[in-house]
């Protein structure tokens, strides 16, 4: 009887095994080692697909990236600038809540990741159809970028190795970490679009 073919290595494979390892043990758990073995191939054959550990890890991140919603950014949606930027945002933060070991990766910016400079021309297109400057319409994404991807740190890091009681206190009233997390991000983001609107409202004078 034949033995069965093991399947072909291929980056699909590759990136789809690292970020089973990154969401289960962290960003440090990702060596070309690690991932031989756990594909079943030498290590060398990994370099036929990517170069270093970092590309492989920027691939994890794209595909996490490629999983956020851009549909509110098509010109035929009809969403308003800042509805459209709020959807996003809590997409945006949906996908890295999902997946926090590789936020990290993911805060250094797209760099040449194909599904994070889709994400950055797709909002400057439409922040540009709004009729925002173009600077400030390229500015508009990294702002809201940089928001999601620190909110989203934060979260990870979480109070530490200190009990929530202890970090949090138990006085009522009180809010669990999870609640607060979230309340500071709804916070934070509608005080951003707010300070956009006024933004908006002197650049279209």
């Amino acid at each position: 009887m034949a033995r069965p073919r093991k399947p072909l290595l291929s980056r699909e494979r590759i990136v789809e095994t690292a970020g089973a390892l990154v969401d289960a043990e962290g960003l440090e758990a990702v060596s070309t080692r690690r991932l031989a073995a756990e594909l079943g191939v030498s290590g060398p054959s990994l370099y036929n697909h990517f170069r270093t550990k970092g590309e492989i890890l920027d691939a994890v991140a794209d595909r996490v990236s490629a999983r956020i919603d851009l549909s509110m950014f098509a010109p035929d949606d009809g969403r308003e600038w800042a509805a459209a930027l709020h959807d996003w945002a809590l997409s945006y933060r949906a996908a890295l809540t999902a997946h926090p070991h590789i936020v990290p990766v993911l805060a250094r910016g797209p760099g040449r990741r194909p599904a994070g400079l889709r994400a950055a021309d797709a909002v400057f297109d439409a922040m540009a159809r709004a009729g925002w400057p173009p600077a400030e319409a390229a500015r508009i994404g990294a702002l809201l970028g940089y928001f999601v991807t620190g909110s989203a740190l934060g979260s990870a890091a979480g109070p530490g190795s200190v009990p929530a009681e202890e970090a949090y206190g138990s006085r009522p009233g009180r809010e669990r970490p999870e609640a607060t997390d979230e309340g500071a991000f709804a916070t934070g983001l509608r005080a951003i679009l707010d300070g956009l609107a006024v933004r908006y409202a002197a650049v279209r004078r």
